[in-house]
């Protein structure tokens, strides 16, 4: 039973109790003798001694896993392996003393597979007195950043009946030497001097000298901290977050996260404090849970962030205030979250209107562009007044094709007289209630051609030009010609091009002829498929016919407006 303790006792303490066997090595001699001062700060390297060794130390775990350490305190006592505790701590391939003690005296043996098979160190632990250090440096020096200052190396100032060579000096391991490109960092025997002094410069800082004792070489090795600082703030805290007042959209029933980011001047021993209060207010009973985590600390300060966490909003919390309040050595500062009650707003809901109303959107454009033509002629018909209305003209447009001459038989030449004798009459006239007016049937014979063309034309509202190569290169281009001008004196009076068949233009053709044929909109004339009262063609008709109130309009209702536009989509 006291076996079983013991084994559990040496398993929690995690230290160096292992008796180690290492054959060819116990019995080697120590190769680096070292001297260090009790209760400060001390390092041991496992390498080699090397005179133009440029550092002392590996700090990274990779080397840590290679490296193996034992000690034995007298020659005759068995080696013991050590293990990770706090002191001594193994850190890469060294071994950190955090302080070193008096019984940490006695042999040091490391190993490095495959590069370093047996080192032997032996470490010898003076108390200061014993050491003869007078005037002894502190181990941790603070230096204002921005000015001159010094370092000094604490072992110097042991040993005074000896004398001392030049001191090395090693920065977080590596060694300092002069460098150009730093002018401001001077090595003057055992001092550094930095003028002015930097961020960077603060470090661990190891000097090292050699000392003989009778016939044995030293190593004198001590360690000093520096710590950069800068001027002592001289102002209270800052708050990033909130600033003021500031209000804050909580959910009923949801938990919440209070945040507060305060910025805290540089201060070498801090004095800082934040904490949240309900209504400015610490009640005791009430415990808001609190977390603090703080930004790494600079010259310029940090910043803390402290947060409150509510398991879930009720309605007490949204009738409350919530105070940060900060608090350093200069003063204090307060913020303030207020609560407002969040409405509940789905985004799968917004999400799927604006689905909805894209796609209604998309759709509803589709649509006018498939059926404008239908949709501007009922609105033309609802909305718009009558223009037909006091104008004093007496035809809603004037006809003009080629006429059929008695000694031609053209089968064409016949189709397009039965179109505008027959075939447009019935559709504009019967269907929807326009007046045409056609030279043979509506104009008495008897006067000059020229003369009641142009009259017809003048009181018609529109020239209906049914084009052809019988009509273009014929004696009725006369009347294109008549309507151009006349539309050019009364811009009520418009034209309306019919290609009724493919046809060239004549290089004889008037220039005004010319220039109508290129700008003025044609509607084209298809046998086969527009003679069926519901095409294209009588809709693109009625599009350019004069707006007025018709027989076939029927119910001029917003009912009747509606019952017409949902026909379209069925």
């Amino acid at each position: 039973m006291l076996t079983l303790s013991w084994i559990l006792a040496l398993f929690v303490s995690g230290a160096e109790v292992r008796e180690i066997n290492l054959p060819g090595c116990s019995h080697a001699e120590p190769q680096i003798w070292y001297r260090a001062i009790s209760d400060e700060e001390f390092v041991l390297q496992c390498a080699l001694p090397d005179r133009d060794a440029t550092h002392i130390y590996n700090n990274s775990l990779l080397k840590q896993h290679k490296v193996k350490w034992f000690w034995r305190q007298k020659d005759k006592e068995p080696l013991k392996a050590i293990k990770e505790s706090s002191n001594p701590a193994l850190q890469g391939n060294a071994l950190w003393f955090k302080p070193v003690r008096d019984s940490a005296s006695g042999v040091y043996i490391c190993m490095i597979r495959e590069k370093i098979p047996c080192l032997k160190i032996v470490l010898e632990v003076q108390t200061k007195k014993a050491a003869k250090c007078s005037g002894y440096d502190t181990n941790v020096l603070y230096l204002l950043a921005g000015s001159g200052n010094s370092i000094t190396c604490p072992g110097t100032k042991c040993y005074s009946h000896i004398e001392k060579p030049d001191v090395k000096w090693y920065k977080d391991g590596h060694q300092i030497k002069h460098r150009k490109s730093r002018q401001s960092r001077k090595l003057k025997r055992n001092e550094i001097y930095l003028n002015p002094t930097y961020g960077k410069d603060a470090g661990i800082y190891v000097c090292d000298y050699t000392l003989y004792d009778n016939t044995t070489k030293w190593t004198m090795r001590t360690a000093v901290t520096v710590e950069v600082i800068a001027k002592t703030t001289i102002y209270p805290p800052n708050f990033l977050y909130p600033n003021g007042v500031v209000i804050l959209e909580a959910e009923l029933g949801k938990p919440l996260e209070l945040e507060c980011r305060v910025q805290f001047g540089f201060e070498r021993v801090s004095s800082m404090r934040v904490t949240w209060k309900r209504n400015n207010k610490e009640n005791i009973n009430e415990k808001l849970n609190q977390e603090t985590s703080v930004c790494p600390k600079g010259l310029r300060g940090h910043t803390l962030l402290h947060v409150a966490k509510l398991k879930e909003v009720t309605e007490r919390d949204l009738r409350s205030n919530f105070t940060c309040f900060a608090e350093n050595s200069v003063g204090n500062a307060t913020a303030v979250i207020q609560l407002k009650r969040k409405q509940r707003v789905f985004l799968l809901y917004i999400l799927c209107s604006a689905i909805s109303t894209l796609f209604a959107f998309l759709l509803c454009t589709a649509f006018v562009y498939q059926h404008w033509i239908e949709i501007v002629l009922m609105c033309r018909s609802y909305l718009v007044h009558n223009e037909t209305t006091g104008d004093g003209k007496e035809f809603d447009a004037f006809v003009s094709y080629a006429k059929l001459d008695s000694s031609e038989s053209d089968s064409t030449l016949i189709s397009e007289e039965k179109f505008a004798l027959e075939l447009l009459p019935d559709m504009l006239e019967n269907k929807y209630g326009y007046k045409l007016c056609i030279l043979e049937r509506d104009v008495l014979p008897g006067g000059a051609y020229t003369d009641e063309v142009v009259t017809a034309i003048k009181q018609s509202r529109r020239a209906i030009i049914i084009l052809s190569p019988a009509y273009v290169s014929g004696p009725s281009i006369f009347e294109l010609q008549a309507a151009v001008n006349c539309a050019l004196e009364d811009k009520k009076i418009k034209l309306v091009l019919i290609k009724f068949q493919a046809f060239q233009e004549p290089e004889t053709l008037p220039p005004v002829v010319k220039k109508a044929l290129r700008i003025l909109p044609v509607i084209t004339w298809k046998s086969s498929i527009s003679a069926a009262p519901n095409k294209k063609f009588w809709k693109y008709m009625r599009y350019h016919m004069p707006v007025k109130t018709t027989k076939m309009l029927g119910n001029c209702s917003l009912k009747g407006f509606f019952q017409r536009l949902f026909s379209l989509v069925y």
